[in-house]
């Protein structure tokens, strides 16, 4: 690594991305892959790549808007990086990213730490991904030919694991980025508190994901028992999520329990366990703009419960949060139907109106 600062950029290059797997036409945009030092969980400097997309219209009312924006689980293998998807025309969440890009907006995708980069994927750690994405919106800046400014306004966006990655970009920027002028979040089906979801999953049709974010942790914290602990089931499930892509880590182990895989009694509550997973909650700072956070009534993979309480966190730490229940929806339909609106969120922030707040007046108990 050289000695820059996080942000700056160490390999860029432009591209065409498509929206469709034929890649008859590229995307109408002007897009740019970027290799960008960012932060490790653990504060070690690391390269972590992504991709900017600049729509051709002109925006004529001060600096254009940036989204940083965050996927959800797309998998550990590097195929699974929305850069290789976005060139390859099979990202899944183009439909969002084309809402902002309608608005004029720019929008740049992290691809975590280790996703597309040498090392594993570093999945589940909000630590690093908050990083990873405040660090993104530092080198859109810096792209030359861009048109973006460091002064203009930024809005975070991410469900599911990218509603982590989004939830701790949010508390992260007034330390790690307070040169990043972001004026709002919109974090949705956050997996806020890991050892519930985990426990919540265990046994579960997905627990494949729960595998998943122990490979991911564990590669981001080297201190936590894990390669030692795993079984011979573990180790041949750990290799195999090592490469998957959602579908396939979701499908890895049907209603397994994380017991099948282990030589110890309960992993979750072993102390060093437990330290790495109490500093990836969701939380535990303020963030410094306001919030749009939302979720699935009946969330089969993150429960309902761990949303709610994350909004009462939040209200307690004084956050300025508007909170929206998705009625009858599932974790797919929660981002199908909740996305859209917190773009629209998103565009009041950078239009300078003023944000409503759940948390005034202990609201936040209802719903």
């Amino acid at each position: 690594m050289p000695a820059v600062a996080p942000g700056d950029i160490l390999r860029q290059r432009p591209v065409d991305v498509f929206a469709e797997p034929l890649r008859v036409l590229p995307a109408p945009v002007r897009a740019w892959q970027l290799l960008y030092r960012s932060t490790s969980a653990t504060g070690t400097p690391n390269a972590v790549s992504g991709t900017l997309l600049v729509p051709p219209t002109p925006w004529q009312e001060g600096p254009r808007p940036l989204v940083t924006y965050a996927v959800g689980t797309h998998g550990l293998g590097d195929s699974c990086a929305p850069s290789y998807k976005l060139r390859t025309g099979t990202e899944n969440e183009i439909a969002l990213i084309a809402q902002a890009l309608l608005k004029g907006w720019a929008v740049v995708l992290t691809d975590y730490e280790g996703l597309g980069t040498p090392g594993t994927h570093t999945y589940a750690t909000g630590q690093s991904e908050g990083r990873a994405m405040l660090d993104a919106a530092r080198a859109a800046a810096k792209v030359p030919g861009s048109g973006l400014s460091s002064s203009g306004p930024v809005g975070i966006f991410g469900y599911s694991q990218g509603g982590q990655a989004a939830a701790f970009a949010a508390e992260l920027q007034p330390s790690y980025a307070p040169d990043v002028r972001v004026v709002g979040a919109a974090p949705g089906g956050v997996p806020a508190d890991l050892a519930e979801v985990a426990r919540f999953n265990d046994g579960g049709a997905a627990f494949g994901l729960v595998i998943g974010a122990a490979t991911g942790l564990s590669s981001a914290y080297p201190d936590v028992p894990f390669a030692e602990i795993l079984n011979d089931r573990g180790r041949a499930l750990v290799q195999r999520v090592r490469q998957a892509c959602v579908v396939e880590l979701g499908a890895a182990a049907p209603f397994a329990r994380l017991q099948d895989f282990v030589t110890i009694p309960d992993p979750l509550s072993h102390p060093s366990w437990q330290a790495r997973l109490e500093e990836n909650k969701a939380g535990q700072d303020r963030p410094g703009a306001p919030m749009f956070l939302y979720h699935a009534a009946y969330d089969e993979l993150i429960p309902y419960r761990t949303g709610k309480a994350l909004l009462s966190r939040y209200c307690d730490l004084g956050a300025t949060v508007q909170w929206q229940r998705i009625p009858l929806a599932e974790h797919i339909i929660g981002v199908s139907v909740g996305g859209p609106i917190a773009m629209d969120w998103l565009g009041s922030r950078f239009a300078g109106k003023p944000a409503r707040n759940t948390c005034a007046g202990g609201g936040f108990t209802a719903g």
